[in-house]
């Protein structure tokens, strides 16, 4: 099939592009990567009266660090973030959920920004700025504002973004010496979205853990925060290097004592949630030895 006819909109500046989607509302919709949105345009699964092609806007493509914080542009495409020396070094969860995004080919068109405006629960990218505490800056008619990760998503491919705002920059924070992190995630094959995953990071001081993260991916209709293991974990002393004197599995089962993921023809959720336990505990084991090396 063929998508339905739209009137295509190429903007090269961000404040076109905010004013073009002020003139069209909700019947625009904004271009990235393109990597989900075509398909559906293509199967007749949504419409549009505009698409909006942000891949002019060069302003939106750039990695730059900035008041300890690593700030990365819409726009900037994921086989860059990947390679990025600076993302490698400052926030080395994001280089690491990067490379089990799709293929190559895939990640030389995709966009940071697209994958996290598109908010897939099953997404590597949603589930490292739910972690991080990533705080996302939109541009509007009435300018940029500032949303917190754990208010961006409010429903499976929702995002808190108004019609005509457009995802500008996302903030990570960089953790401190002494801090660790891993991404785990089961797909049926390698590339698909996950069946389940986490993203996971501690800092370590002095022998005890002092910070902790646990995000859950393709458990829910958006990412999951960890809480309970989260705090199950901060203050816990180690023995020896990384985990040992831990009961990973307990935090394992802790992470999704309180979750209900679905089920569909890919997994149960009973199947989930016994996966994701499992990932937690693994991507921990590593994360505490990369923050106790």
């Amino acid at each position: 099939m063929k998508p339905a006819p739209f009137t295509y909109e190429a903007p090269t500046t961000l404040a076109e592009a905010v004013d073009v989607l002020g003139r069209y509302g909700d019947e625009a919709k904004v271009l990235a990567g393109g990597q989900s949105l075509v398909p559906v345009l293509a199967l007749r699964l949504a419409r549009f009266e505009a698409l909006v092609d942000l891949n002019r806007v060069e302003e939106l493509a750039y990695v730059r660090e900035d008041d300890g914080a690593v700030v990365i542009g819409a726009m900037t495409r994921q086989a860059t973030v990947e390679a990025d020396p600076l993302v490698r070094r400052a926030v080395p969860v994001l280089a690491e959920a990067t490379r089990l995004i799709g293929h190559f080919q895939i990640r030389n068109r995709g966009t940071l920004g697209g994958s996290i405006a598109h908010g897939d629960p099953a997404a590597e990218y949603p589930a490292v700025v739910t972690a991080l505490d990533a705080t996302v800056t939109v541009a509007g008619p009435s300018g940029q504002r500032q949303i917190a990760a754990a208010d961006l998503y409010d429903g499976p491919m929702t995002s808190t973004l108004a019609d005509d705002e457009v995802l500008a920059a996302v903030s990570f924070p960089v953790w401190g010496p002494g801090s660790g992190f891993a991404v785990r995630e089961m797909a049926r094959r390698e590339g698909d979205f996950a069946t389940a995953g986490t993203v996971v990071g501690v800092t370590v001081s002095d022998g005890r853990v002092t910070r902790a993260a646990i995000s859950l991916f393709g458990m829910g209709p958006v990412p999951l925060r960890a809480r309970a293991a989260e705090a199950q974990l901060v203050g816990a002393e180690l023995s020896g290097n990384g985990a040992a004197g831990l009961d990973l599995a307990a935090v394992g089962s802790a992470a999704v004592a309180d979750v209900d993921p679905p089920s569909d023809v890919h997994a149960s959720g009973r199947y989930r949630t016994r996966v994701a336990s499992r990932l937690v505990a693994r991507a921990l084991d590593s994360a505490l030895q990369e923050a106790s090396a």
